[in-house]
């Protein structure tokens, strides 16, 4: 699209006084005629110019004054309702306040002033852009959320970006205490932002998406913008190692419970309590686990808390206690006693990170929530600016 700035002079129409004098030949006629005809010195434009098309929804609308000042600018959208704008000090530049429709006609009409006391005017429409689809996007954590110093923040779409870039930055994070973070992209519907390193305790965060008239490709477009303000809670840390069949728990570097486990089978990597960081992803009171590869369905278990969409949980198992503290015999999950899981479930919050260490799989990165598992400069690689 080729958007051409207009330029308009208003003429001013010669009075019947004029022509007569201009007939009667009498000295200062043809001057008062000649006079009478220049066109103002104030010149208008405007931007978008007359009669284009496709013009951004979010860009804004601008009409300009040469050698005058502006006293009337008026842009109406189909329905003749006015859009807000405001005049700069000088009043040599209108500027509209607010974003426009998505394909819609929008007219413009504007009155200036010139040094030579004479009146400009100008008119015209345009139309905007008219997108093949409009996307709607989430943002998490909600408004208002507490969570933990692992949790990352995600912005996820309802259908592929193919220009991430341009997604991306519509993106900004602002934080209370300087945090060095980054956006990776871990699908083409999903783009996250995690700090690199744990989220300083208590950090107030604020995130803006400004995703509306954002061109995703393929004549996709942004459907509104998000935004989120949420706090970061304690420093939480859960820590398993494993072969020691414990599960640690630290606040601020400090060991406060130390409860006895049973993991994922040793012998087994397909069962393994698999190595990473993960965070905790939910707190459910109660879960249904099925596995009928591993014959058993519709088992209920108390204070879960998931930690991985691979299907790992802390959860209690009083089936399992014989073995818990003593040998890791689970399908991969982290089982505890029904008291300690309860004790641990109140402590909780999402976003906690998990550490798990000392097994022979890793956690796959196949997870929307796998953000802890990426080295940094990895995790840097894949932003798109």
């Amino acid at each position: 699209m080729i958007e051409r700035r207009t330029v308009f002079r208003a003429a001013m129409a010669a009075g019947s006084a004029g022509l007569l004098a201009a007939c009667s030949g009498q000295t200062g006629g043809t001057a008062e005629v000649n006079q009478a005809h220049v066109p103002p010195k104030a010149q208008l434009t405007a931007d978008p110019a007359v009669n284009t098309k496709d013009v951004s929804v979010v860009k804004p609308v601008t009409v300009t004054v040469k050698e005058g000042t502006l006293t009337e600018v008026k842009l109406t959208n189909a329905d003749g309702a006015e859009v807000k704008g405001e005049l700069n000090p000088e009043k040599t530049t209108w500027t509209s306040a607010e974003p426009l429709g998505y394909g819609k006609t929008y007219t413009y009409s504007a009155k200036a002033k010139g040094s030579d006391n004479k009146t400009a005017e100008l008119t015209g429409s345009f139309a905007t852009v008219t997108p093949a689809r409009e996307v709607r996007a989430t943002l998490n954590p909600v408004d208002h959320a507490e969570v933990g110093v692992a949790m990352p923040i995600s912005v996820k779409f309802a259908e592929a970006v193919t220009d991430r870039a341009a997604a991306q930055r519509a993106l900004t994070v602002e934080t209370s205490t300087e945090v060095e973070g980054a956006w990776a992209w871990l699908s083409d519907r999903q783009v996250d932002w995690r700090p690199k390193e744990y989220w300083p305790a208590n950090t107030q965060v604020n995130v803006s998406a400004k995703l509306y008239g954002v061109h995703y490709g393929n004549g996709a477009y942004g459907k509104a913008d998000v935004t989120t303000t949420f706090t970061i809670g304690r420093n939480q840390v859960v820590k398993v190692h494993t072969p020691e069949h414990r599960m640690r728990v630290y606040r601020d570097g400090n060991e406060i419970a130390n409860y006895p486990c049973s993991n994922g089978k040793d012998a087994d990597p397909n069962l393994n309590t698999p190595n990473g960081t993960v965070i905790v992803m939910t707190r459910e009171p109660t879960s249904i686990f099925d596995n009928e590869r591993y014959g058993y369905t519709d088992l209920e278990k108390k204070w879960c808390c998931r930690i991985s969409n691979h299907g790992e949980y802390i959860h209690e198992n009083e089936e399992n206690r014989a073995n818990i503290g003593k040998a890791n015999t689970s399908h991969g999950c982290i089982n505890l006693l029904e008291a300690d899981a309860k004790a641990y479930f109140d402590s909780a919050l999402i976003g906690d990170p998990v550490e798990v260490t000392g097994s022979k799989a890793n956690f796959p990165t196949t997870s929307d929530v796998m953000d802890w598992l990426l080295d940094w400069e990895t995790w840097k690689s894949m932003s798109a600016l």
